[in-house]
């Protein structure tokens, strides 16, 4: 029997990058997946910049951006090919020092991922291995897997992680049911590697067609690579949807099977699902196997590489002894407070989202075209893509809702190296004091500080984070989310207090 520290079922997006973080903190990792190998064709298509910065912290990030391009800017064209709305990057410099908004190729990325995992003594993963039993007791989880050749054994770990997707066999072997958030629809998607004659023909931005007689959408991938996502009506069938002949009637409007080669084309269900309960004893659920959202922005891989990176850090603090006793219990489920809270809050953004895109009622549909374009003054504007992504409200923060807290922390270039800040001061936590701020004199062990007076920014990004939320630092979480902020010297002491109670809880003494 292997005994590892964390065993993780799936190797997806979600499960390899928890494998890496995981492996990263030096902690013993076990990883299958039922696939041969990486799945080659393109899923997901877009990325934010705080998966960019998870990538940075894994040590990738320089072999995946080859993979990646800007965003492109998105139209919306409402009832009678009216332009409504133009949606554009936020300028630099950059918040977290990569584009807000991604594209990306999903296999190479993937690829590049695994190969980090092999450069790991400490990770063992195992191809077309599926998982076939599971069974948990107070010190631990023990795994079934049936190997490639059919050939059963048995893995033992600490915690397991199950990243097994939408149909997740974790979740289903513990009875851990899905809430639906209402939404179901049937759409068709469509990957093509365009041809410099089809690439004449198509738009040079991405677009939305707020149609009520078929809402779609077009996205511009890199290089070639273009994705369009078509709302199929009442009565057609998705299977029939799916064949070459009916995908390219589909794309007539744009394209014919002379301007380029289908990559994929595959009818789905858009589903808006979340786990009711992320962890069952030493169990937990990430990725696709937590949640299901619709695709109007692009973050359901984000999502799941989300999950991954607030999870890893407390698995591995509970692991390497850092936090023990109440203390980790608390840490261990504040994952799902948190990732719960956030997916659904998220998930209703991007439902809203859909719902300006997918109205099916003409008169209402004219409605939303011109109530957009009152809003702009009756001129369609450059409109920068707002940062929609919900702050952390409950789970492993500072008490008292001081503004920042739970939001992401920005990652500045700094001014002598012009390195970004993680490259050159590391994750875990960190103590961020602004040049108008005071370093305390007591930081507490395992807490980094990171003195802009005496190391400056280059950009400006962190000064005007801080002026935007009031305060002169912030302490900083391993996911680089704000446990909390302070406005003087006196509440730096607070704050640092209210974190060596939460992370020290077991051991803390009545004042």
């Amino acid at each position: 029997m292997n005994a590892v520290d964390v065993a993780i079922v799936g190797l997806g997006p979600s499960g390899v990058v928890a494998a890496g973080l995981l492996g990263q903190a030096g902690l013993q990792v076990y990883a299958c997946d039922k696939l041969p190998g990486v799945y080659e064709i393109p899923r997901a298509i877009s990325l934010d910049h705080e998966i960019m910065r998870v990538f940075q912290q894994l040590g990738v990030v320089d072999a995946i951006q080859p993979h990646c391009e800007p965003f492109t800017p998105s139209e919306y064209y409402g009832v009678d090919g009216r332009l409504i709305r133009r949606m554009t990057m936020l300028p630099p410099p950059y918040p977290l020092g990569y584009t807000p908004s991604i594209v990306f190729t999903q296999p190479e990325v993937e690829r590049a991922l695994r190969e980090r995992l092999a450069r790991m003594p400490n990770v063992r993963t195992e191809a077309g291995a599926e998982a076939v039993d599971i069974r948990q007791d107070a010190d631990g989880v023990t795994l079934q897997v049936r190997g490639a050749g059919g050939a059963t054994h048995t893995v033992r770990a600490k915690y397991l992680i199950a990243c097994d997707g939408g149909s997740s066999f974790v979740r289903t072997a513990l009875d851990l049911p899905l809430e639906d958030l209402d939404f179901d629809e049937p759409w068709l998607v469509v990957d093509v590697l365009v041809n410099e004659r089809g690439l004449a023909k198509l738009p040079r931005v991405s677009m939305q067609y707020c149609e009520p007689e078929r809402p779609c959408t077009l996205v511009i991938g890199p290089k070639n690579h273009r994705r369009w996502e078509i709302s199929l009506n009442p009565g057609e069938d998705p299977n029939e949807a799916a064949t070459p002949q009916r995908t390219w009637a589909f794309l007539e409007r744009w394209l014919t099977p002379a301007d380029g080669t289908l990559w994929r084309q595959a009818s789905y269900r858009f589903h808006a699902l979340v786990a009711a309960q992320w962890r069952k004893d030493r169990v937990f659920l990430a990725g696709d196997a937590a949640h299901m959202q619709p695709p109007f922005l692009g973050q359901g891989m984000c999502q799941g590489i989300r999950d991954a990176a607030n999870l890893s850090w407390k698995l591995a603090a509970v692991l390497r002894g850092e936090v023990r006793g109440a203390a980790a219990e608390a840490l261990l489920e504040s994952y799902g407070t948190e990732r719960k809270a956030h997916v659904r809050e998220l998930t209703s953004r991007i439902k809203g989202v859909g719902a300006v895109i997918c109205e099916r009622d003409l008169a209402r549909a004219r409605a939303r075209d011109v109530k957009l374009l009152a809003d702009a003054g009756g001129v369609v504007k450059d409109t920068p893509r707002q940062d929609i992504l919900p702050r952390l409200e409950e789970g492993f923060l500072a008490a008292g809702a001081t503004s920042g807290r739970g939001t992401l922390f920005p990652q500045p270039r700094l001014a002598a190296s012009g390195a970004l800040m993680d490259h050159a001061m590391g994750g875990g936590w960190r103590l961020v004091v602004g040049p108008d701020g005071e370093v305390p004199a007591d930081v507490p062990q395992g807490v980094t500080v990171v003195a802009l007076r005496r190391t400056p920014e280059a950009e400006g990004v962190v000064a005007r984070w801080l002026e935007r939320h009031g305060c002169r630092a912030a302490l900083v979480r391993p996911d680089h989310y704000v446990y909390g902020t302070a406005g003087s010297a006196g509440d730096v002491a607070k704050l640092l207090a209210d974190w060596r109670q939460r992370w020290l809880q077991a051991e803390a003494v009545p004042a």
